[in-house]
């Protein structure tokens, strides 16, 4: 009794420094969140690489452009205020908006502005949107606030253009090395990166807009769906803004403690054909092989039934859509005799490149299974992603068939890039889009891209397979993630915890 009379003090000092603790965790997970992604970005410099990872992690949290996106799909003001289109669509004029500092201390103004659309647009640019800013004929800087752009034609979508994560503003000192030490304008800024593990973002003093109520935000990257599911389980990660496992999206609905969100994105997953090469340099060949392809079975086996069918390169979600999930019914007799007429009367032997994605593996498995039918032989090739991927197919060309989800809205145009990796050329495709570029009323531009998009369901460049839904899973108490994604994103500016 005496020895736990002399312990007591000692153990109510231990219970209350652990209930302190506690308490200590408790606060901090109110101002911080562990957020899980099924890829790792490879550089986080949205104005030098096409990967859609950079700007889920960096997009809004650490860079901002001109203008912004917001959940809803609408363009808004970010670091320019207004602005005034005149002379025909030839002539943009921002203001800019007074108080805006980088995190490193440097001020934004016009000079900072011309400096990011000049490098974008200059004969050494590597940005991966580069055509949008090649429409710039020259930038002029007025005063500080002020920035004009001079169009070699009109833009009608220069404002949707701008708000992209390829279009964010850059500080002149730090852009060589944002690939891995990005410096914006936006209220958060990189702590710590664990490569091939986790990269923490950190709330910045000073910020030129409404604070974050997160302190503090950590990306953890899990590529593998049981461990995904597993996480969101145990509390090791706070939410899966991407959940990769839609079998298991029941399941999770009835953990008390999570949400599940099912929502719209710009996802489409095509299996691009390389028409570089035989036999998809042949337009029968392409159609064939859509034949063979019960998209319905696709958005089964692949996940799990969640998906839209789409017959182009096009999403439900965007202005000027048109239904051609149709266009090419599914028909493997008639793939048949259009194979054998183009000169493969017994199929042929090819391989798809894989990306290390669920979606991308599941696909090419059900690919694999219906083209055997008419007597195509599909080989795998697994292909990490996007290290491996962007180098041998997106810039090599090194490929027969791919299967990729391309998260970019409005992306029509890309069939018209001559270098692209599909490898499609057709002159009344390219007429098509450059018009609706430069078309200024809505109604008129949409229907242009309605024809680009029946083009594309014709010449079928790629397979067209569905879009995928945003299965969303996360801690009930968390509010102001998206439910919809207009855009790759994960934006923290307004996440808060609930008590």
């Amino acid at each position: 009794m005496a020895l736990l009379r002399r312990w007591r003090p000692a153990l109510a000092a231990l219970a209350l420094a652990l209930t302190g603790a506690l308490s200590a965790h408790a606060q901090d997970a109110r101002d911080s969140i562990r957020i899980g992604m099924n890829i790792e970005p490879a550089g986080l410099d949205p104005t030098a690489a096409a990967p859609v990872a950079i700007g889920q992690v960096v997009w809004q949290n650490v860079f901002q452009g001109l203008t912004r996106i917001d959940e809803n799909g609408q363009v808004l003001p970010q670091l320019a205020t207004e602005w005034a289109v005149s002379d025909e669509g030839r002539t943009v004029t921002f203001t800019l908006r007074e108080g805006v500092r980088f995190q490193n201390g440097v001020a934004f103004d016009s000079s900072t502005a011309k400096f990011t659309l000049d490098r974008a647009r200059g004969e050494g640019s590597i940005n991966p949107q580069k055509q949008f800013f090649t429409k710039i004929r020259a930038v002029e800087t007025p005063d500080p606030r002020t920035l004009v752009l001079r169009l070699a034609e009109p833009s009608g979508d220069l404002l949707y253009h701008l708000a992209w994560p390829a279009a964010v503003m850059v500080e002149p000192s730090s852009a060589e090395t944002n690939r891995s030490a990005p410096v914006g304008t936006g209220p958060f800024r990189l702590a710590e990166w664990r490569q091939g593990d986790r990269l923490r973002l950190e709330r910045i003093p000073n910020y030129w807009g409404p604070a974050p109520a997160l302190r503090e935000a950590e990306f953890r990257f899990i590529n593998d769906p049981q461990a995904q599911a597993a996480a969101l389980r145990s509390g090791a990660v706070d939410a899966f803004p991407e959940f990769g496992a839609p079998e298991l999206v029941e399941e999770l609905k009835r953990e008390e403690r999570l949400s599940v969100v099912v929502g719209n994105t710009e996802l489409k997953v095509v299996a691009g054909m390389n028409a570089r090469r035989k036999p998809f340099d042949d337009a029968r060949v392409r159609r064939a092989l859509m034949m063979a392809v019960d998209r319905a079975a696709v958005i089964e086996g692949a996940w799990s039934g969640l998906g839209t069918p789409i017959g182009s390169h096009y999403t439900p979600n965007d202005p000027g859509y048109v239904d051609l999930a149709n266009h090419v019914p599914y028909d493997p007799q008639a793939a048949k005799r259009l194979l054998a007429e183009a000169g493969y009367p017994d199929g042929f032997e090819t391989t798809i490149r894989t990306p290390q994605m669920s979606y991308a593996t599941r696909s090419a498995e059900v690919l694999q299974a219906l083209l055997a039918e008419i007597g195509v032989t599909l080989r795998i090739v697994p292909t990490e992603f996007p290290a491996v991927w962007v180098e041998q197919v997106l810039k090599g060309h090194d490929f027969d068939m791919t299967i990729v989800a391309h998260g970019e809205p409005l992306d029509l145009d890309i069939y018209a890039r001559p270098d692209y990796y599909f490898g499609y050329r057709n002159p009344a495709f390219d007429h098509t889009i450059a018009k609706a570029g430069r078309t200024l009323d809505d109604a008129d531009r949409f229907a242009l891209y309605g024809k680009a998009q029946r083009i594309l369901a014709d010449d079928l460049p790629a397979l067209y397979l569905f879009v995928m839904p945003k299965l969303g899973v996360w801690d009930r108490r968390l509010t102001g993630l998206w439910s919809d994604e207009p855009i790759a994103a994960n934006d923290l500016t307004a996440v808060r915890w609930q008590p």
